[in-house]
């Protein structure tokens, strides 16, 4: 078993994510494989998967009832798994962020992956592994299935190429870039980054999923007082024209019963009013906490905000991990651009609201028509949960504004964004500003999403490790470059 010099971990660990740095001339950071201590008991090889029977898994695999675990144990399994295994905490770190929020969604996914690092049950069998010494491999335990990560990875080729060893984690481009983006965020600042960032990523996403549910509430008992004032008006027209005195005292009764109960909902409304209100103020608050970190390389796409590209800025935050779409709609040219209720919407350039409508409207639900500034045509948003108030006609907007949150108004399935060109004779994603997004805000859903350029890691030579490594008894050292 290996592990990082403690040292010169968080510098080896930031030059293999980050590329090769520094003043010319200067020794480069390294990575130094020194002995480790012993383990509760011998670890899986990376070399050999295991063989029929070797890894004893929980049963049923897929039911688990996993605790959660603090931050510093987590950090600390990140750490030994990585250097037990020859790969950067920091990667370990990333795929646990981006597969399970750091144990919070452990699945099964839709796909059947499952566990701490989402492991298909298949893939599982055969790397899964007993880190903890309990006597079952089981990928609902931390220690199991970030060690089983660290020894796939390895297996891929990690040891040599971290990105080559990622893509086999995970079959695609926009996901090595991701992990990669998030282990250099997390290799500049160790484990107090990754979660500080953590917390405030809850903060926001929490606050932008209460405005979304509060709103869904307010438009409610909206929707229900306006019904019984409807109803109210026309019982007390119909006692107006009734010529029969009891005709007209029982319709004029009804009536003022049915007011009673829109003055009921009057009340609800306001309630629902003042709570999102509040619900508001938080998101606002969340949204400053996170704005200086927002500027982080890697923490832009954990914080969903704007991506840009030339004049242009894609419509939904979250990155390709959560955020997808398919080349066509299933009846007329549009784009329906699937991400979890909350998530942040932009405006898409430069440009002035048309119309816009804080009430659900016909099959769009809660929307907006803005008109760009770069070509000059309309666009329409639709089935917001939320809609920013400042959005009204005849404002003017710049490029990545804050227009309002993902929702499922209106006629929608679940929760996305209805995006169309007015008319809509041609599909946005056509565009080749839209197009040009693919693997840096979005993936596609029915073709592969194309590679986007990024840098790329691989072992380049070995030299003499530094004299305190030889002390310990290691004496290769692997450098890393971009």
């Amino acid at each position: 078993m290996r592990k990082l010099l403690p040292s010169l971990a968080v510098a080896a660990s930031a030059a293999a994510l980050g590329g090769v740095g520094g003043a010319a001339g200067a020794p480069q950071p390294v990575f130094v494989v020194v002995p480790s201590t012993p383990m509760l008991a011998p670890l899986a090889s990376a070399e050999v998967p295991n063989g029929p029977g070797l890894a004893l898994p929980p049963a049923p695999l897929d039911t688990h009832d996993s605790p959660g675990l603090r931050f510093p144990a987590l950090y600390g399994i990140w750490q030994r798994a990585g250097a037990t295994y020859g790969i950067p905490w920091q990667v370990l770190a990333a795929i646990n962020k981006i597969e399970s929020n750091f144990g919070r969604n452990m699945g099964p996914s839709s796909a059947g992956a499952i566990g701490w690092m989402q492991f298909m049950p298949s893939t599982w069998l055969r790397w899964g592994m007993d880190a903890n010494g309990d006597g079952v491999a089981n990928p609902w335990s931390p220690d199991d299935a970030i060690f089983a990560a660290a020894r796939y990875l390895a297996a891929s080729g990690g040891r040599s190429d971290i990105s080559r060893a990622i893509f086999s984690y995970n079959h695609a481009q926009w996901y090595v870039d991701e992990v990669l983006g998030l282990a250099r965020l997390y290799g500049t600042g160790g484990s107090d980054v990754a979660f500080t960032l953590d917390r405030v990523q809850v903060r926001l996403q929490t606050a932008e999923r209460t405005v979304s549910s509060q709103n869904h509430l307010v438009v409610r008992a909206k929707l229900r007082e306006r019904g019984l004032a409807r109803r109210a008006q026309a019982l007390y027209a119909q006692a107006d024209r009734a010529s029969l005195l009891s005709r007209r005292l029982d319709l004029q009764k009804r009536a003022f019963q049915m007011d009673a109960r829109r003055a009921a909902a009057a009340g609800s409304v306001a309630s629902a009013t003042r709570k999102l209100k509040a619900a508001v103020q938080a998101l606002s608050a969340a949204r400053s906490s996170s704005w200086t970190n927002t500027f982080a390389p890697g923490a832009g796409t954990l914080l969903a905000s704007p991506s840009y590209q030339g004049d242009y800025v894609f419509p939904v935050g979250g990155g390709p991990s959560v955020v997808s779409v398919g080349h066509y709609h299933h009846d007329y040219p549009a784009a329906d651009i699937a991400a979890p209720t909350g998530s942040p919407l932009y405006a898409l350039t430069n440009g002035f609201i048309v119309r816009a409508w804080h009430m659900p409207s016909g099959n769009c639900g809660i929307g907006l028509t803005m008109r760009s500034a770069v070509d000059g045509r309309e666009w329409t948003y639709c089935h917001m949960s939320y809609e920013e108030p400042r959005i009204q006609a005849g404002v003017a907007v710049a490029a990545g504004t804050l227009v309002g949150l993902v929702g499922a108004t209106g006629d929608a399935t679940g929760p996305h964004l209805h995006l169309q060109i007015d008319p809509p004779t041609s599909y946005p994603q056509v565009e080749p500003w839209f197009e040009g997004f693919a693997g840096v805000a979005f993936q596609w859903q029915d073709a592969p999403t194309p590679a986007v350029g990024g840098p790329v890691f691989e072992v380049v030579d070995q030299q003499p490790a530094p004299a305190p490594a030889q002390a310990a008894g290691d004496g290769s050292v692997i450098l890393f470059t971009r």
